[in-house]
């Protein structure tokens, strides 16, 4: 068993969100399964996606403009009413915090309002170097996306707090990667069915990774 710590889940009376962050540059399919996969698992009402504005671990230089990455994922998504798109980090100064952003939309939604955090176990691995880890898992439920075959022996690395925060999530094996595309698409090479068609259509009429 991965997490010895037990943490009720939210009471029948609380709505259950899921949080999805992330550069988005571009989105791609696996981004979608995953929230999907999550809103199923979890009974999610709805999974928010919020592009980044200024992510403090990376350099804003090197990647696509935060109104071309809100619009790849607005068009990504249009198809699936439980899905929608939050400017709550690209409408405020930056650098952006996970914990500084779920602690906005609670106070945007109230307390009956449960919050699920979704993102890779890669990075949830990692997350003792975030700001405010600890609050963090205090404040929102960790869903970490794995795959198939993954070793999950590392979380029982974690400290006990985010332990019993973390939910993980097997999802199909698919191994695609926003780096990915965008190498192809400087190579000259598809993408095609690996990102939505509308995304698809934007990037290569935008231009975007070609240099």
């Amino acid at each position: 068993m991965i997490c010895e710590v037990h943490v009720t889940e939210p009471s029948v009376d609380q709505v259950r969100i899921g949080v999805m962050g992330g550069t988005f540059d571009p989105i791609h399919n696996g981004h979608l399964l995953a929230a999907e996969e999550a809103r199923c698992n979890f009974n999610l009402r709805e999974v928010i996606f919020v592009p980044s504005g200024h992510p403090p671990h990376k350099d804003v230089r090197r990647i696509s403009s935060p109104e071309d990455r809100f619009r790849m994922v607005s068009l990504a998504v249009g198809g699936n009413r439980f899905f929608r798109v939050s400017r709550i980090e690209m409408d405020s100064p930056g650098p952006h915090h996970t914990v500084d952003t779920i602690g906005n939309l609670i106070k945007q939604y109230g307390p009956r309002v449960s919050f699920y955090f979704i993102t890779g176990i890669d990075s949830v691995l990692q997350i003792m170097s975030w700001k405010s880890p600890l609050r963090l898992a205090e404040v929102c439920r960790l869903v970490a996306v794995s795959r198939p075959g993954y070793n999950l022996d590392r979380i029982r690395d974690l400290p006990e707090e985010v332990r019993a925060s973390v939910r993980v999530l097997e999802i199909p094996l698919m191994a695609i990667s926003s780096t990915d595309i965008r190498n192809r698409v400087r190579e000259g090479r598809s993408v095609r069915y690996l990102v939505p068609d509308p995304v698809h259509r934007y990037l290569l009429e935008r231009g975007l990774y070609r240099c």
